[in-house]
């Protein structure tokens, strides 16, 4: 196939995440062309020789080092710039100095290849991906937050190792803004269509158990950035999933962070919902039940993240294209 249908994607940032979804993507075997972008660009030629030793033992793939220019013709950029949240470092910090990398970085890359899915992973995730696309002007259907998707992942992951089954059985969702926002949608948790609170009751398990599930799944990440700094693998892992199904469009089911308008009563925010990703990046947006409770808690999200929108101070001129 790659020999058939040549694939390049630009990953801009090859710090932890940048550099693990680069090293998870050649083991893929996804991309024939992989375009490393850094503004020190000694770290990107180091990660690009180290990927070069690991071609023998993966796919043939073509590694480089590159400029923003480098991103024409990719199939999807991947932005993985910017600060990571330090401990006891303020949002509002992270949102300042990150917003100012986005805007740096996607005009001239929707400006060189005006056809290709953008895939932000910077964080705050959901403020970053509605500037991507404000900045770009393309329609909303290029331009990918990362969202909750590995929250969604691990709530799965937790949930199957409470109830002894597959995650790959548990059909469960972290919903709204990544971070401490994000809720679960306990109204449309199964496992093979047996809600979870029921299968909860059946396994006499107390109800309070999915409340440190939820948690657990909630805090992972402060955990691991106490431990080892970051967290890089899960994301990475992500996004080569999604690249994947923009590639080969297999309309999979993500919770990704997607500009809505309109959807769940939201409209000129990111937030993260289950959305179908294919070969167009976004081909729709799915409305899952909520209850009220869980309707309050999105709206609240949708807030909360527009008025950080605000403070990141994302401005365009021109016509806007919604979809």
């Amino acid at each position: 196939m790659n020999g058939v249908h040549p694939v390049k994607i630009a990953v801009v940032g090859v710090g932890s995440v940048g550099a693990s979804f680069a090293y998870t993507l050649l083991l893929s075997g996804l991309a024939t062309e992989i375009v490393l972008i850094d503004e020190n660009r000694g770290r990107a030629a180091g990660e690009a020789m180290d990927l070069h030793y690991a071609v023998p033992f993966s796919h043939q793939t073509e590694i480089r080092v590159g400029d923003l220019h480098d991103t024409a013709g990719a199939a999807a950029t991947v932005i993985c710039a910017g600060l990571r949240q330090k401990p006891g470092q303020s949002e509002m910090d992270l949102v300042a100095h990150n917003s100012g990398v986005i805007k740096a970085l996607v005009p001239e890359i929707a400006e060189r290849n005006p056809g290709g899915i953008i895939l932000v992973a910077t964080n705050p995730v959901d403020v970053m991906t509605y500037g991507a696309w404000k900045l770009s002007e393309l329609p909303r259907r290029q331009v990918i937050g990362s969202g909750t998707i590995t929250d969604s992942a691990r709530f799965r992951y937790l949930l199957g190792s409470h109830f002894h089954v597959d995650p790959n059985s548990v059909h469960a969702y972290i919903l709204g803004a990544h971070g401490n926002s994000e809720f679960p949608a306990w109204s449309s948790a199964n496992i093979a269509g047996v809600p979870i609170h029921e299968m909860c009751y059946a396994h006499g398990c107390d109800p309070g158990v999915l409340d440190e599930i939820f948690r657990q799944t909630r805090e992972a990440n402060y955990g691991m950035i106490d431990y080892k700094g970051s967290s890089c693998y899960a994301i990475a892992s992500a996004l080569v999933q999604i690249v994947a199904s923009i590639l080969r469009n297999e309309n999979r089911i993500f919770t990704v962070s997607s500009v809505l308008q309109r959807e769940y009563g939201v409209s000129d925010v990111a937030l993260s919902v289950p959305t179908v990703i294919g070969g167009r990046g976004i081909e729709r947006i799915l409305h899952v039940g909520l209850s009220d409770h869980e309707v309050a808690q999105f709206l609240e999200n949708g807030r909360e993240v527009h008025s950080k929108i605000m403070e990141a101070e994302f401005v365009v001129h021109g016509e806007m294209k919604a979809s």
